[in-house]
């Protein structure tokens, strides 16, 4: 499986990224970076390069990390393709009961594509506000808010941009999306959610949820007065720290954990249990969006950076899903957050061969779906009828990580000479 160094086996790894994710495979014990030219084991590849990888042959253990069509479910308007079709499959198979189950996501619109669908929906809700994001962009880019068709054109017709760009501009898909007018404020700002899902396999779907993440809160207080401000409607790390006041030593990030306890303490512990259930229906059924669509390669992973936004009725909407998700930080306190997570990431794959297959916890993952739905505690089938199972998820509660790990990992097999 991997190279013998000092009578100790070793994990080969590549890595395309300059971020955190080296700072932690080059502390992980027995791991060794390989050149380009060199034969790998592991290989954290960038999206946009992922492909390169498909055209070699890959040895049973490899591991790489993006699924090869990875983007129909980031790119946001396949994402939205794959919802749309597959709540349309579960009305005509269970009913509508069962398809508004898929009722988290706004009304989108591929653009051009889908313009004359936008312009009847446009129509039916006069003076509401819209936005619009370029597909195959991230970190803000590219996205302005919108009330009128006429602005539509004469963005199209911004005479600052050259024509090159404006050729490119007519070439590139966006989505126009209703926006959410009613967002949950924290001290009268918006804010949305970054939550870390880890798919192991689409056939069946295996996925893992993470516990920790944060909210990315807005440094200016939220109005529908005004559709202008970016700094006001756009939560992204990359564009709140260009505000003119923004405190780098403050930050706009709040922890899941301190998070969920704000939310008890308004709410009560019942309406919080709520959605928070929403939300892993939320996870679990855009993962089956994009079952049949996903090539589902046994060398492959894919760390998901999920963006949630919740309404003032604590409902939570879907916002994008990023296959890329930034592991740069903003503080001490998201780096190692940042750190927990990758390192998880890397003890759920096991190159090093140490777990069983059965774990339901592996530090700060919990076993969320495994081909059907897990549960906190092991299930009797014959008494199913008579128990109410707990989802075995723990979304922004304490993760007690590192004794877990202790008692999980040890002993450490991998490490033993041969």
């Amino acid at each position: 499986m991997a190279k013998v160094r000092d009578g100790r086996r070793c994990v080969r790894y590549k890595c395309g990224l300059i971020s955190t994710i080296q700072d932690v495979l080059r502390k992980r014990p027995d791991w060794v970076e390989v050149k380009d030219e060199e034969e790998w084991d592991f290989n954290w590849s960038d999206a946009s390069s992922v492909r390169e990888n498909f055209h070699m042959f890959m040895k049973e253990h490899v591991r790489i990390n993006h699924f090869p069509n990875y983007y129909e479910l980031t790119r946001k308007d396949l994402m939205v393709k794959n919802l749309k079709r597959f709540q349309k499959g579960l009305e005509k198979d269970f009913g509508r009961t069962e398809a508004s189950r898929c009722d988290f996501f706004p009304s989108t619109f591929a653009l051009p594509s889908e313009y004359h669908l936008f312009v009847g929906e446009f129509s039916r809700s006069p003076g509401s506000t819209w936005i619009m994001k370029p597909v195959g962009k991230s970190q803000g880019k590219g996205i302005f808010l919108f009330r009128k068709l006429k602005d539509i054109m004469d963005w199209k017709k911004d005479s600052s941009r050259t024509e090159e760009q404006t050729d490119a501009m007519h070439v590139e898909n966006y989505v126009a999306q209703r926006y959410i007018e009613n967002p949950y404020l924290i001290n009268g700002r918006k804010f949305d959610l970054r939550v870390y899902v880890l798919v192991t396999s689409f056939v069946p779907l295996k996925a893992w949820l993470y516990r920790d993440g944060f909210a990315r809160v807005s440094g200016t207080r939220f109005s529908l007065s005004t559709i202008k401000d970016k700094y006001m409607h756009l939560t992204n790390v990359s564009v709140q720290k260009t505000a003119p006041d923004y405190n780098p030593e403050k930050g706009c990030k709040w922890q899941l954990q301190q998070l969920r306890r704000y939310l008890t303490a308004k709410h009560g512990r019942e309406m919080v249990e709520t959605l928070f259930k929403e939300m892993d229906n939320l996870f679990v059924r855009s993962l089956q969006s994009v079952q049949k669509a996903i090539i589902n390669d046994k060398h492959c992973f894919e760390l998901y950076g999920y963006d949630i936004l919740l309404d003032q009725n604590l409902k939570p909407w879907l916002i994008e899903v990023n296959a890329s998700p930034s592991y740069a930080h903003s503080s001490q306190e998201d780096y190692d957050m940042k750190c927990r997570l990758l390192e998880d990431t890397l003890n759920v794959v096991d190159m090093e061969g140490r777990l069983t297959g059965k774990e339901k916890r592996v530090g700060g993952y919990d076993l969320m779906w495994n081909n059907g739905p897990v549960y906190k505690e092991d299930v009797n089938p014959q008494t199913l009828g008579s128990l109410c199972f707990t989802a075995n998820t723990h979304l922004g509660c304490v993760n007690d990580r590192e004794k877990q790990l202790r008692q999980l990992l040890n002993p450490f097999q991998f490490q033993k000479k041969l």
